[in-house]
């Protein structure tokens, strides 16, 4: 039934479930979810049309659960997640004619980058600053920079988009969090419409894995908006740290 067997399932959905913590408070679960995926047989290709199966829950999840506080609302988000979709779609479609390879030794450098703002800049909370963009040249110009790179590569699109809100939205890290998700989750549907046609999903233990990032994520999000900040920081810096440095390791 399931594309691989009983005992690595189970190991898949731990994956799952611990993926969906971290994407719900910091974001960074794909560095759970790929490499176990990996090591469970899956080629590099399906092993990302994978992740965006099981990621398209855990993102929805935290989703409604940060809009269910009162933190993100879907009607004034709906055409940034419009954008998001189709943006991380056409990353993913264009996989195979940018220079990805390019792209991969640059992002450790803009990983650690946003770790250090997140760790030494002063005043970052959860009270909302003065924004740098208005909201509509926000969603035309970050939000599908962000979904595009989410959809062509990935790892790092919720740091991204976390930078974006904080920096130039003007957003305190709660909220920040919380929009992060929405369009998370736009732009995870926007890549799995892309690899549905181009690859070769494991449908089934995707769909497994995402019941478990539920879960990780009801779980992650609550616990986020009980703390706020004093939790979000030091994992956002913590997993883009840990991002960055994984990447550099696979490039030696």
């Amino acid at each position: 039934m399931f594309e691989v067997t009983f005992d690595v399932l189970l190991l898949l959905l731990a994956a799952g479930f611990a993926a969906g913590f971290i994407d719900a408070v910091a974001g960074g679960g794909g560095l759970i979810t790929v490499p176990v995926l990996l090591i469970s047989g899956a080629n590099p290709v399906t092993a990302l049309a994978t992740n965006k199966i099981q990621g398209l829950f855990g993102s929805a999840t935290a989703a409604i659960t940060y809009a269910r506080g009162g933190h993100v609302d879907f009607r004034t988000q709906r055409k940034s997640a419009i954008i998001a979709f189709f943006a991380s779609l056409g990353g993913a479609l264009l996989v195979s004619f940018l220079p990805v390879e390019l792209i991969r030794y640059a992002l450790p450098v803009l990983l650690i980058g946003i770790a250090l703002f997140f760790a030494f800049k002063k005043g970052l909370d959860d009270v909302d600053r003065a924004r740098r963009l208005s909201p509509t040249l926000f969603a035309a110009t970050m939000v599908p920079l962000c979904a595009a790179y989410d959809g062509l590569l990935g790892p790092g699109a919720g740091s991204f988009y976390m930078l974006s809100f904080v920096g130039l939205a003007g957003y305190g890290i709660l909220k920040a969090t919380a929009h992060t998700k929405l369009l998370n989750f736009a732009s995870n549907a926007g890549a799995l419409a892309a690899f549905a046609v181009v690859a070769t999903p494991w449908w089934l233990t995707g769909l497994a894995m995402g019941l478990a990032q539920v879960a990780g994520a009801r779980v992650g999000a609550g616990l986020a908006q009980k703390q706020g900040a004093k939790v979000i920081k030091p994992l956002l810096v913590l997993t883009t740290i840990t991002l960055a440095a994984k990447l550099i390791w696979d490039m030696i």
